[in-house]
């Protein structure tokens, strides 16, 4: 029932609902998840206004041939954790969107191995956001640097950071 009323709601009140949960920011990230992520398979591990770190389990229907992750999976999987860190740096009423996103890839992952992704902030800006994601195997072999930036928009200033 719960997974029903979460395909039914739109993006803008999921959003909300993340965003004004008086909880800590592991558990509102986690609490409702976002439909696309639920699909990958991310899992978060922890989140701070500063660092999001999440993996993923590299499964075969998001794989390439000869059985590697795809491209477009890695960087789905990173552009969901350089938004859920900006999401982290929102006002109440804040919205975000990816408006540029680039990807080197450096190694493969192989299907069943596990994949981590830690993102952090290079700005944190009024108007944008643009976050660098470090995506690595589980035994730390570099598989993928992803820089992307983000868009804020929907409140008149987000929170201030350091």
């Amino acid at each position: 029932m719960a997974y029903a009323r979460r395909l039914t709601e739109t993006p803008k009140r999921r959003m909300d609902k993340i965003q004004r949960a008086p909880m800590d920011l592991l558990t509102r990230l986690t609490k409702e998840p976002l439909p696309f992520a639920i699909f990958l398979g991310i899992k978060i591990v922890s989140a701070v206004p500063d660092k999001i770190v999440a993996e993923m389990t590299v499964r075969d229907d998001l794989c390439t041939r000869p059985a590697v992750l795809h491209g477009g999976a890695i960087m789905a999987f990173a552009d969901t954790l350089g938004a859920l860190g900006t999401i982290a740096n929102l006002r109440d009423g804040g919205r975000t969107a990816t408006i540029e996103s680039k990807t080197n890839f450096i190694s493969a992952a192989p299907v069943g191995s596990l994949i981590v992704g830690e993102t952090t902030p290079l700005h944190r800006g009024r108007r944008t956001m643009v976050w660098q994601t470090r995506v690595t195997t589980a035994e730390g072999k570099l598989v993928a640097v992803v820089t992307q930036t983000q868009l804020v928009a929907g409140a008149s200033e987000q929170r201030s950071v350091p």
